[in-house]
């Protein structure tokens, strides 16, 4: 599965590169010229908070963290990390990954201003890149580029639903709900769930509710709650994280991130993201001080595995 998702990665990149300077040189004869008529005709869109007054500071910093170590901490992309063949291998990924992802969102952008400039009715802003593809590039590219659209979905989705079926099967339903039970009747449950996971996602597709940078954000939001856990494995520190203090954490910081997304959106214009991770920090330290800390023993297991794997010591 993996060399399969390096191909539609490498698809995807290019892609999204070809088709977004295809369209800024044909539309606008280049990014110095779209800069240009940004500046002339959009500078809102140019300068922060933008033209709504939406990326203030606390939103845009929240938004970055939420998309940058949110998205690294889904289950997905950790599993990815933990098939390293090798310390240099891991070490490889934590470099180039970086840059993967952010030379991915300067061709984003690209379409996104681009589309301000041309399709400023658009309904749904989701939909910029395939509706300028369809009007201004020829058949064959908008083709190409939108099988890479589609491999990048593939890539993303059979990691998205291999992972989580594996951790409601092995981690959940296992563990807590039947054990010793047979492969055959593990493998028909995580079949199941991949059903059910499959259904949810065609419904959300189906019904186009439009909100895919929210779900993104939210998605990189919650899963940045493990971030305490993954820092109390790297750097235990003194006075290391508990088992309960971590588990009190990620639940309180899930609560707030609930509360301040839905019930109360964005106190003082500040990301859900900040807020739910600064309770979840808050919550673990607090829960781990009063709580037993793991054994030496574990400490050195854990942590001690880590080093020798990733400094050789």
């Amino acid at each position: 599965m993996y060399w399969t998702d390096v191909i539609q990665g490498i698809w995807m990149y290019v892609a999204v590169w070809a088709g977004s300077l295809v369209l800024v040189y044909k539309l606008f004869g280049g990014p110095g010229e779209l800069w240009r008529r940004l500046s002339a005709e959009r500078p809102d869109l140019l300068a922060l908070p933008g033209p709504e007054g939406f990326f203030t500071p606390g939103m845009w910093v929240g938004m970055t963290i939420a998309l940058s170590f949110g998205i690294i901490l889904q289950p997905h992309m950790m599993i990815r990390y933990f098939t390293a063949a090798s310390d240099r291998t891991l070490k490889i990924l934590g470099a180039t990954t970086p840059i993967y992802l952010m030379t991915l969102f300067i061709p984003a952008a690209l379409v996104g201003l681009g589309g301000a400039l041309v399709l400023p009715e658009l309904a749904s802003p989701d939909r910029v890149f395939p509706e300028l593809l369809f009007r201004y590039a020829p058949p064959w590219l908008t083709g190409l580029i939108l099988a890479g659209a589609t491999a990048a979905a593939m890539s993303t989705l059979d990691s998205i639903l291999h992972s989580n079926m594996t951790v409601l099967t092995r981690d959940v339903y296992q563990r807590y709900v039947a054990r010793d039970r047979s492969e055959r009747h593990y493998l028909a449950f995580g079949r199941g769930v991949v059903a059910v996971l499959l259904a949810v996602g065609w419904s959300l597709t189906v019904h186009n509710l439009d909100f895919l940078v929210t779900l993104v954000t939210l998605s990189g939001a919650g899963a940045l709650q493990l971030l305490p856990a993954v820092l109390g494995v790297c750097y235990p520190g003194r006075r290391p994280g508990t088992r309960a203090g971590v588990v009190a954490g990620i639940c309180a910081g899930l609560l707030v991130l609930y509360l301040t997304r839905v019930e109360f959106p964005r106190p003082l214009g500040v990301h859900e993201a900040l807020w739910s991770l600064a309770g979840n920090f808050a919550i673990a330290i607090i829960v781990s001080r009063f709580t037993r800390p793991p054994s030496a023993e574990t400490v050195e297991r854990i942590h001690g595995e880590v080093e020798r794997f990733v400094y050789g010591r």
